[in-house]
């Protein structure tokens, strides 16, 4: 029998559910996940299960297989925020230089309250310069654009695409890349970058 204090004390960690929720999302069995642990699939049942809480030795042998630290097993979820939402009024708003004139964009951050992100997207709103004032970039990952309004071009690598409004770009950011509005009137879109 375990003590009630030492469970209610790890009840809002549910290290089982972490657990069950790492191992699945690897499509991982249990004798599979035994295998690469060393630990018995029984074992491990009753440790998702919440029938046995596990030792740091044996926490630490999961999360090596799943490549996350003890720290994940111990987030609260009552503060951990599965939901986020960022509310207009919230955002702020950042040149894409700080301290520049002459910015081809202005973006404010849509998803800063996620925490363990695996994208992020931002507002862009882009600014009426001329295009040899457009700044290349680059950076790993892949980029996706989803214009809302105006006309934009977007230069990838040596090619130069127009999108206009309801237009969607994918592309790898690892090219170097830059974004002029080409419409006189507003310019805005949805940027996500993984």
């Amino acid at each position: 029998m375990i003590n009630p204090t030492i469970v209610q004390g790890l009840k809002p960690y549910a290290l089982g559910e972490k657990l069950r929720n790492l191992r699945l999302r690897k499509s991982m069995g249990l004798v599979e996940l035994g295998r690469h642990t060393g630990l018995s699939a029984a074992m491990l049942s009753k440790l998702e299960r919440g029938k046995l809480f596990p030792t740091l030795p044996t926490l630490l042998r999961i999360a090596l297989v799943f490549s996350v630290g003890l720290e994940y097993f111990f987030t609260d979820e009552r503060r951990r925020h599965v939901v986020a939402i960022t509310r207009r009024k919230e955002r702020l708003r950042f040149p894409e230089i700080p301290g520049k004139a002459n910015v081809a964009y202005n973006f404010e951050s849509l998803d800063f309250h996620a925490t363990e992100r695996k994208l992020n997207a931002f507002y862009a709103d882009f600014e009426p310069i001329s295009p040899d004032k457009a700044r290349a970039h680059q950076h790993a990952g892949i980029e996706f654009l989803y214009l809302i309004s105006g006309t934009l071009d977007l230069k990838i690598g040596s090619e130069t695409f127009t999108l206009d409004a309801g237009d969607a770009v994918y592309f790898d950011s690892g090219v170097r890349h830059s974004y002029h509005r080409a419409s006189k009137t507003a310019c805005t879109g949805v940027i996500v970058t993984a």
